[in-house]
């Protein structure tokens, strides 16, 4: 006994100390294991026992505070009497699991344990190596699915046919190249009574449904609406036809395996019968493997989709089958064979009436309209589905890859987790997950009441989604803080004693936050633009570093991340793909993860440990606009928030706060600069370059802008920046880049010496950002260099700013904004270049909405 414990070394939590339970840990079984941490914890000193919780993480790699590692269920910290013991506990379980097995069970001989060891870690091998596998996707944005389930309750097939078109068209922002239906054209709620009646074990003797109609076509939903419509009247089908029960189900489809295509269009299915149809969001990695599997048993491929094999596996394993299993059980069987992202909906002859839904990675939500009331009793067990009790209900549920194609039917929603499994059966569902140690249990999810009006996805009286939503602005911001912010300063009182932000989400991690080594704020794109629009002013307030990372690039570099970061997600969509993996990865690592996202329910809403919902409202244009503003502004008042106790900073804090409050009002006089922007627009529409200038919280502003006509006008932008103006610029040059489909680049000011400043000539226009801040008189000598070479320069300036009209005489276009406080100049700047970025896209005959090669969000990753 003493040899080991003379192996405690060093203060107990010291690095020596955990080296020495390590290696006890592999030397002695769980008695001795036990027995040598007993006598440790009397040989630690009182003064560590009684010496009062650290009110800091550790030193070094460190720790965070013992609240949080509790909560967040890591090994507490030995940083009081009762953290100890609670890590003597730890490594008791520990001991006991890591020779043993489970708590509770015999002792194993020394043999069998080291057996069972190797075994463990076998496994633990194979289980990381199917991780890497699955994270190497092909690089592809998201596609629309929409299903539509009812069950006693009358439709007829031509409002079938508009609910399913309807729903496509509300997922066509996410992107698309050709689409699909499948619909039943007999009503199968005969069949699907007379199927469970028979007590659905009999394959041989269960009732086949006949096959669905199948459509598919390259080009806009119009195209395929067309084409359903002469299949119809072609096929001498009633359009009146009514239904009690039906199964539809449709789909976007954006190429990745093999061109754009109808043989490649989504449903896919197993055979020329139909036995089952199938649609698919994501990409199966290992499709190649289970399509050389199938060929070698005679199946025969029609497409070049990886999807295909979900069906003719699903048909694999029916025929092999002697028994009938539930629907949903016999999927979950296919699913342990696929490795990937995916969301799938399943519909088969075998089983009249029933569609099962599969989650993982991809977005599903699952919508129920059931008379007005959004409870109700849902299936306790797998076999429940053929429970009579549920046919005599009426139930109407709607699938699909994002609300916004729900909304307009019902509000009561359901989130799909990763692993789920829904089924819908009779007059109600059941869902089931395949973690779950009894996979035939069915798992509780929260339904939900969307905050959506339908008003909110329609284009209210304006040409373009992007339009509306740039002219949304000051509504948008104002959403945004209401009732997180006091506009007024109080009157009376001790100001001290008032707090003028609070945000609910971060209330009880804000000290946290506050004691942490760093903040990183983890982004991509127009989100990664915000962040750095806004990180000084976290750094000014907070007193603490701050860090930027682009998801993707975080990830490749498996940048170094400790347990005492605050780790910042932002993410208008909250599923985009890279910045989940980077959550999932910090959280592994034991960091504080902070959600900044506009669409509650999403994947960083429900995963991060709290956050901030922006509330601006559905954004359907792929350009990001009102999203970007209102995340400058959720961003700035975290940072407001987090420095509420600080009196050094209470007059700056009052300084933004006030401006806070007329920034909506400030962002509406910007509006008004729409037909100045549509001139100018004309002007720069043949252009092939263009360049932002700027430096500091406007390079954002002038890469988004870039990017943004980039997106639907294609142009070039450069971009000189100044301190607070860099943000701008970088966003500025975003837009352009993503709508404009224009070549644009963000340059920091101070970088133009150094390269750019060749590509200055008397043809190229320039946009130089030169609002009043603390680089303002950097970026006029910027500009007068610019002008000494003949530029084409575009000043955004403040109004009244006498100086910059020095430069008008001298033909220099002014583009003049309402003045800010610095911290919030960014987002009045950016509103006249997304109008210009809008129009020159028009007058370049480009969609505004659905830039050529993009998406709204990116739900599938590269490794």
């Amino acid at each position: 006994m003493r040899p080991l414990l003379n192996l405690f070394h060093g203060e107990p939590g010291s690095k020596k100390w955990k080296t020495g339970v390590d290696i006890v840990l592999k030397q002695a079984d769980a008695d001795t294991v036990t027995e040598v941490l007993d006598r440790t914890l009397a040989m630690v000193p009182d003064t560590i026992l009684d010496a009062p919780p650290r009110s800091r993480p550790m030193s070094g790699k460190g720790a965070p505070p013992s609240n949080l590692s509790r909560s967040y269920g890591e090994l507490p910290t030995i940083e009081d009497k009762a953290g100890f013991n609670m890590s003597l506990a730890a490594l008791k379980r520990k001991a006991i699991e890591a020779n043993n097995g489970p708590k509770g069970a015999p002792l194993l001989p020394k043999a069998e344990r080291l057996a069972n060891k190797a075994t463990a870690e076998e496994r633990k091998e194979k289980d990381a190596q199917k991780e890497r596998e699955e994270q190497q996707v092909s690089c592809a944005n998201s596609i629309g699915i929409f299903g539509y389930y009812t069950f006693n309750v009358n439709r007829d097939l031509q409002f079938i046919l508009d609910t399913l078109f309807n729903g496509l068209h509300r997922l066509e922002y996410r992107g698309y190249d050709s689409s699909g239906i499948a619909v039943d054209l007999v009503d199968i709620h005969d069949l699907y009574q007379k199927d469970q009646g028979q007590g659905n074990t009999d394959k041989n003797a269960s009732i086949r449904s006949p096959p669905p109609l199948i459509v598919k076509e390259v080009g806009k939903v119009e195209m395929l609406e067309k084409l359903v419509k002469s299949t119809v009247n072609g096929q001498g089908i009633d359009p009146k036809m009514p239904f009690l029960n039906q199964v539809s189900i449709s789909h976007t489809r954006w190429a990745t395996h093999g061109p754009p295509s109808q043989n490649n269009s989504h449903p896919h299915a197993s055979d020329k019968g139909f036995e089952f149809t199938v649609v698919h969001n994501g990409i199966i990695t290992n499709y190649k493997l289970l399509k050389d599997f199938l060929i070698k048993h005679g199946e025969t491929f029609a497409t070049d989709t990886d999807t295909e094999v979900i069906p003719k596996l699903c048909k694999f394993v029916y025929e092999r089958i002697t028994v009938k299993v539930p629907f949903p059980k016999l999927v979950m069987d296919v699913l342990k064979k696929l490795e990937g992202a995916y969301a799938v909906l399943i519909k088969s002859v075998h089983y009249p009436g029933e569609l099962v839904a599969c989650k993982r990675g991809s977005p599903m939500i699952l919508g129920i309209k059931d008379g007005g009331s959004n409870r109700r009793e849902s299936f306790n067990h797998i076999a429940d589905a053929s429970n009579v009790k549920f046919r005599s209900s009426a139930i109407e549920c709607w699938l699909a890859s994002d609300a916004s194609a729900v909304v307009e039917h019902t509000k009561h929603v359901i989130v799909m987790e990763d692993k789920d499994v829904l089924h819908l059966a009779g007059g109600s569902y059941g869902i089931y997950n395949l973690d779950q140690s009894d996979i035939e249990e069915a798992v509780e999810r929260v339904m939900l009441t969307l905050d959506v009006e339908v008003e909110q996805i329609m284009k209210g009286g304006y040409d373009h989604y992007m339009q509306k939503e740039i002219h949304e602005q000051p509504e948008s911001l104002s959403q945004t803080m209401r009732g997180r912010i006091l506009i007024q300063r109080p009157s009376c009182g001790n100001p001290y004693l008032t707090p003028r932000v609070k945000l609910g989400g971060l209330v009880e991690t804000a000290k946290d936050i506050n004691r942490s080594r760093r903040i990183m704020f983890i982004a991509c794109g127009t989100s990664y633009n915000a962040c750095l629009a806004t990180r000084q002013t976290v750094e000014e307030m907070c007193d603490i570093p701050v860090v930027l990372e682009l998801a993707s690039d975080l990830l490749d570099r498996r940048c170094p991340i400790f347990r005492d970061d605050a780790c910042v997600f932002v993410s208008q969509s909250g599923e985009t793909a890279d910045t989940l993996r980077a959550m999932e990865y910090a959280k592994e690592r034991g960091a504080l993860c902070i959600g900044i996202t506009n669409t509650v329910g999403s994947a960083i809403s429900r995963h991060t440990h709290c956050g901030i919902h922006l509330n601006a409202g559905y954004e359907i244009g792929v350009a990001s606009t009102k999203a970007y503003t209102s995340q400058i502004v959720a961003i700035t008042m975290m940072a407001l928030h987090l420095a509420e106790d600080s009196i050094s900073k209470r007059e700056k804090r009052d300084q933004i706060i006030d401006e806070l409050g007329q920034l909506p009002g400030k962002v509406r006089r910007v509006l008004m600069l729409d037909s100045a922007m549509k001139q100018l627009a004309e002007q720069l529409k043949d252009e092939h370059s263009l360049m932002f200038f700027a430096r500091g919280y406007n390079q954002a502003t002038t890469m988004e802008a870039a990017l943004k006509t980039k997106e639907v006008v294609l142009i070039h932008f450069f971009r000189r920046l100044s301190l607070y103006n860099y943000a701008t610029a970088m966003e500025a040059a975003l837009k352009t880049k993503e709508v404009a489909l224009i070549h644009s680049e963000g340059i920091l000011a101070g970088e133009m010496k150094h390269g750019p400043l060749a590509l200055v000539d008397e043809h190229l226009p320039i946009i130089v950002i030169c609002t009043k801040d603390s680089m303002y008189k950097k970026m006029e000598s910027v500009i007068q260099q610019l002008i000494a070479r003949s530029a084409k320069l575009i000043i955004v300036c403040n109004e009244g700013d006498e100086e910059m009209k020095v430069y008008e005489q001298k033909g220099c276009k002014l583009i003049e904004v309402p003045e800010t406080v610095m911290e919030l100049q960014s987002v009045i700047n950016i509103v006249p270049l997304q109008l210009l970025s809008y129009h020159l896209t028009l007058l370049r005959g480009h969609n505004v909405d659905q830039p050529r090669n993009l998406a709204k969000s990116v739900t599938v990753s590269e490794e």
